[in-house]
């Protein structure tokens, strides 16, 4: 499942993030979310040109929520990738994954909407799918207001995998929205204690506190994490879900959890395409400096543009 070395230049990615640790405190939280505002603005530099990108806000069940619309250099009207960022359901944002969203959209030919939702420990679950599925509504309901078609593919990775998961299994219980597709990045879905995955590679970019961190923010009491919506492998019976495109890092720990919902969504009977990508660490695909990136995130375009095309 995994390479018998990480990637080198994945590799040299880690060591510079393992400089500067994540903090397992509301106040470290708070001051961290702050002080990587200047750094994603350095980040962001000479960023990868699209068509054009819209700053807007958009209802959400609580309050507005931030997003920002990626349209490709063509004319429209676009099918819709409704996008989820990853950071444990406590860090990330629109602007960390700037990058990664600009190629999606670059990539695929597709307009992707990334949206904000409300973060951990101040908003804990059910509050970040609440935003998700809002979110996913109404970019279906609302197609002139983003140069939308009405066809709705969702996609995130990490956390925003997770959500993105939940909001192809609340369309599918909830008969709607239509969803053409789900990409689902290193997915935080599934993980266990006992899974060779965490077992081996829990230390490189995440940590045994910092998974540990991100469950007490996040579900606060483990009987949520029984609920399909916090956790779609809890789910019974998937077989109604959009068809998914599943991607895992060979020395990540969440790799198992993602690839046993590949699995159950196979036995489900719903179109999966799986990939682990043996050389890679979790985060991978925000990383600008790892060739194996750009080659990840054209196949995950390549398959988003095929079920929208079908459409």
């Amino acid at each position: 499942m995994q390479a018998d070395e990480i990637d080198p230049q994945a590799k040299a990615a880690v060591e510079r993030q393992d400089l500067f640790p994540l903090p397992h405190s509301r106040r470290g939280v708070k001051i961290a979310r702050l002080i990587t505002r200047p750094a994603m603005w350095l980040q962001n530099r000479n960023p990868p040109s699209v068509g054009a990108t819209v700053d807007r806000t958009i209802p959400g069940p609580a309050d507005d929520l931030d997003a920002r619309l990626y349209l490709p250099d063509a004319n429209g009207p676009f099918p819709t990738v409704v996008f989820f960022h990853g950071g444990g359901f406590v860090f990330g944002s629109i602007d960390t994954h700037d990058w990664l969203c600009r190629h999606l959209t670059r990539e695929s030919g597709l307009a992707v909407l990334s949206v904000d939702y409300r973060l951990a420990p101040e908003h804990p679950f059910p509050a970040a799918v609440e935003d998700a599925h809002a979110a996913v509504e109404w970019a279906a309901e609302n197609p002139d207001a983003i140069r939308g078609t009405g066809e709705i593919a969702v996609a995130g990775d990490s956390a925003g995998g997770n959500l993105a998961a939940v909001a192809a299994l609340m369309a599918a219980e909830r008969d709607g929205p239509e969803i053409a597709h789900q990409a689902l990045i290193y997915p935080g879905v599934g993980v266990e204690d006992d899974q060779q995955s965490v077992r081996e590679h829990t230390g490189i970019v995440l940590s045994e506190s910092d998974l540990e961190w991100y469950e007490r923010c996040y579900y606060v009491n483990e009987i949520h994490q029984r609920n399909p919506y916090a956790d779609p492998t809890k789910a019974a019976d998937v077989s109604d879900v959009a068809p998914a495109t599943v991607i895992t890092a060979g020395f990540d720990p969440l790799r198992d959890g993602g690839k046993a919902y590949a699995e159950q969504l196979v036995r489900d009977g719903v179109p999966t395409r799986y990939e682990n990508y043996e050389t890679m660490v979790h985060g991978f695909m925000t990383l600008r400096e790892v060739d194996r990136a750009h080659e990840a995130i054209a196949d995950v375009a390549a398959d988003l543009a095929d079920a929208l095309d079908e459409n």
